[in-house]
């Protein structure tokens, strides 16, 4: 494959003839013949007659230079048209590229800043992976006009997710991150205060929210997220935290105001991790799902033609990187990088479509890699020829200076004082780091008034509701408008519910939790759950949504029943994906502490698709950033039931596991009602009735209580055994705990502690729960630790033929009672 388009600033990819703009193809061989150009070219005049040569010409000037527009494959033909119109109307009233001094000065100091900064860090800390922007410079003046195009527009929030390369030219350049911050980071300091418990994180992944203003348009506040190393996985993450936000919005704006006018979602890409990371896929293909579009993103691929130190034709089958996109029928501009007032008119396009069509579109900028993955790196070692042509060149801010000193705009004494000012500041800011004081941590926004969870003015609150309350709302959740047909299979579902929301008994797992659901809606929280099939739930006990049998019609009784409810149950019913749709609503979580955002894997184990997103975010993010609170609650239904390992979520050492239709796992009324709270340890207070007789304390977590439970009943065991469940694995309620066993050492207790549990030895939560378990035996007095009980290690989850689980679970079960 050939490119026409002078798109590649290494002049590395290979270049031909655009076939389809050579006349011969057409059968037209006469360069003057005369033509009407209605309907071949757009000029926003009336009829014209041009030559055939002309025609050509022009078609070429404006389809052939250094943005490559790639739209022609669109099923779309209004937007096709839309791109016609735009190109060749203004191309043919001005030239294709018209930028005023104004902007070319202040594209030259972005530039110059940039590699003043990159040269300083250079001088300043030789041994540093700083990931510098350098050969990829365009990208500031690309954002900067993205940033101000977005304002004039009436844009006045921009959620911004990038990967590591160019983060520090950005946050200095553009976000007005204060340089001495950053140098006290580069020192071994840590962003935030280390009393606070909190580890940081690397210095690739530093974050700024500044609010731009941009001559005399609306300001725009622009959020930098922080993102892990795994480059792609904050993508679906700025997603989610974008909707969210404009969902918000719709709570504030006049009813004549869209929100996705006031929100825009920006996503920064490597080429070489669009291409490679499972997860883009993944989000271009939420992106324009019902519940999880946010009115199209503009994707910046910063192209370096090589990924760490591998050539583009080993890092991907496509020839541009950006062809993952038209899964989506996604246009893209292939821009020159080097070419820095077509890389602002590329901007200008690709933000005039997505705010027509409220679609994502990707800008491609070709630029490359002046260093190696990372600056101490050598990369010549695999890409010698690449790298002759890199380092025989001039740089890009260099050679953009040269440019507007040649054509009068600048001179060269106002460039060489643009860089020397900058650089004077630089030294100024690393000589202040030695007086720096860290600025004070506190939460902003909707966060505003929260307090760390682990403070001691954190507080646990009632959780419990009237009868009446609980009633109503039961009983809303199955109701129906007269002339709704429901399927003739849920008449016993909503049988059931009303009659144990009556008589306050055997209430099952689906209708507590639209209790629970329905409950924050009259508080005026809101309620999301997402995942595949949530509305009905995987194992068909939710129904949470239902389908009119006549018209597939849908209705959400619990919005449409508890009128009075501020709040909103959003039932999103998502595409067959983990990791992006857990990383949504990850996002949403950190935009809207009034949103109860909830992700249900259709099987437990599934949460192995999303593992990336569960250790790099959830379980780290308040640790490395400590703003970032977070309320997200994760679902994984199934247990360790002989199904196979991808089939259980048998891995409560990271998850705690859930119970759907068990006698068991059923509630009465009072067990929610008012006084009530979060049990973090059940006690066997009301099977073991005398403290004293009792010869063995089972200790466990989840299901497994079930089984034991009968099989102590069939051993005749209630007085001899107490079970104790540890339902909060973390925080470890020691507390509780040893509330929970006290009155077992009042009574001079000599007997064994176990820990019972139907995971593998090294699995589930013996390694976790061990040591805090004796270490609340000791402050009892007992000294003799606690013994497991349970399968021996094994390299899977969970056995896959039924006859060889029911045999190790019948071991594990008879390892509690073993010997009374």
């Amino acid at each position: 494959m050939v490119t026409a388009a002078s798109v590649d600033p290494l002049d590395l990819l290979r270049r031909g003839r655009a076939a389809t703009l050579d006349p011969i193809r057409y059968g037209l061989d006469d360069p003057d013949h005369t033509c009407d150009i209605d309907g071949i070219i757009w000029t926003g005049e009336d009829q014209q007659q041009w030559t055939l040569e002309n025609i050509t010409s022009f078609l070429n000037s404006v389809y052939v230079g250094r943005i490559a527009y790639d739209y022609m494959d669109l099923p779309s033909k209004t937007e096709r048209l839309w791109f016609a119109k735009l190109l060749e109307s203004q191309s043919a009233l001005e030239p294709m590229t018209v930028i005023d001094a104004g902007r070319q000065k202040n594209i030259h100091a972005l530039l110059a800043k940039s590699e003043v900064l990159d040269n300083f860090l250079q001088v300043k800390f030789p041994n540093l992976k700083r990931y510098g922007l350098e050969g990829g410079e365009s990208m500031l003046p690309a954002l900067d006009a993205l940033f101000e195009a977005a304002s004039k527009a009436g844009i006045t929030q921009l959620i911004l997710a990038m990967p590591h390369r160019g983060r520090l030219n950005l946050l200095t350049g553009l976000l007005e991150y204060n340089p001495t911050s950053l140098f006290h980071k580069v020192k071994g300091g840590c962003e935030v205060d280390e009393s606070l418990g909190v580890s940081g994180d690397v210095l690739s992944h530093l974050v700024a929210s500044p609010t731009l203003q941009y001559g005399e348009a609306d300001d725009i506040k622009v959020s930098l997220l922080p993102n892990p190393s795994h480059l792609e996985a904050v993508s679906p993450v700025a997603l989610g935290k974008a909707r969210a936000k404009q969902f918000r919005l719709l709570k504030t704006l006049s009813d004549d105001k869209n929100n996705q006018d006031c929100m825009l979602g920006d996503k920064l890409h490597g080429d070489a991790s669009f291409t490679g990371q499972g997860v883009v896929m993944e989000t271009l293909g939420l992106s324009g799902l019902p519940h999880f579009t946010s009115g199209g993103s503009v994707h910046i691929v910063v192209n370096n033609n090589i990924g760490y130190t591998t050539p583009a034709s080993s890092a991907r089958s496509s020839f541009y990187c950006s062809d993952i996109a038209k899964m989506i029928n996604c246009p893209v501009l292939h821009v020159n990088g080097d070419c820095l007032e077509d890389v602002v008119r590329a901007v200008d396009i690709a933000f005039k479509y997505r705010n027509h069509f409220r679609k994502d579109i990707v800008i491609d900028l070709i630029v490359y890699r002046r260093w190696g993955h990372n600056e101490p790196d050598e990369p010549a070692f695999t890409q010698p020829l690449m790298y002759d042509k890199i380092r025989s060149r001039s740089s890009v801010p260099k050679l953009y200076e040269d440019k507007l000193i040649s054509d009068g705009v600048i001179s060269a004494e106002a460039a060489r004082a643009v860089r020397d000012s900058y650089k004077a500041s630089l030294n100024a800011a690393l000589m202040d780091v030695a007086s720096y004081l860290l600025p004070p941590v506190t939460f902003e926004g909707a966060w505003k008034g929260m307090v760390w969870p682990a403070s001691p003015a954190a507080r646990q609150d009632e959780t419990g509701m009237s009868s009446t309350v609980l009633k109503d709302v039961g009983k809303a959740s199955v109701h129906v408008p007269e002339e709704f047909e429901t399927h003739p299979r849920l008449n016993r579902h909503v049988k059931n519910r009303l009659k144990s929301i009556e008589v306050g008994e055997g209430v099952d797992w689906a209708s507590v939790e639209a209790m629970a659901f329905g409950s924050l809606m009259l508080g005026g929280c809101d309620v999301r759950i997402a995942g595949q099939d949530v509305g009905r739930g995987t194992f068909s006990h939710r129904h949470a949504m239902l389908v009119n049998q006549k018209t597939e019609g849908v209705i959400v009784p619990l919005n449409h029943a508890l009128t009075e409810a501020k709040g909103k149950l959003e039932l999103a019913n998502s595409s067959l994906s983990e990791m992006a749709v857990l990383s949504f609503e990850y996002g949403a979580s950190w935009e809207r502490p009034d949103l109860l955002p909830i992700w249900e894997a259709q099987f437990g184990d599934f949460f192995n698709g999303a593992q990336i997103i569960i250790d790099t975010f959830i379980a780290s993010s308040e640790s490395t950033s400590l703003c970032l609170l977070s309320g997200i609650v994760l679902l994984l239904p199934h247990g360790l039931d002989g199904a196979g390992p991808e089939h259980s979520s048998c891995r409560i050492e990271r998850m705690l596991q859930g119970l759907l239709r068990l006698p068991a796992a059923s509630s009465k009324l009072t067990d929610i009602g008012p006084g009530t709270v979060f049990q973090p340890v059940l006690q066997d207070l009301a099977t073991v009735t005398d403290s004293k007789a009792v010869q063995r304390v089972v200790l466990l977590s989840g299901k497994i209580y079930c089984d034991l439970a009968k099989e102590r009943a069939t051993r005749n065991l209630q007085s001899h055994v107490a079970l104790i469940r540890i339902e909060e694995l973390a925080p470890f309620p020691f507390a509780a705990l040893s509330e929970a066993l006290a009155p077992y050492v009042n009574a001079n207790m000599q007997s064994e502690v176990l820990w019972v549990q139907e995971e593998p030895r090294n699995q589930g939560a013996w390694s976790h729960v061990q040591e805090r378990i004796e270490e609340v035996l000791k402050g009892l007095g007992i000294d003799g630790g606690v013994a497991y009980r349970g399968r021996k290690e094994d390299a899977v989850a969970a056995p896959g033929i039924g006859k060889l689980y029911g045999a190790q679970q019948l071991a594990v079960i008879d390892s509690a009672f073993k010997g009374l």
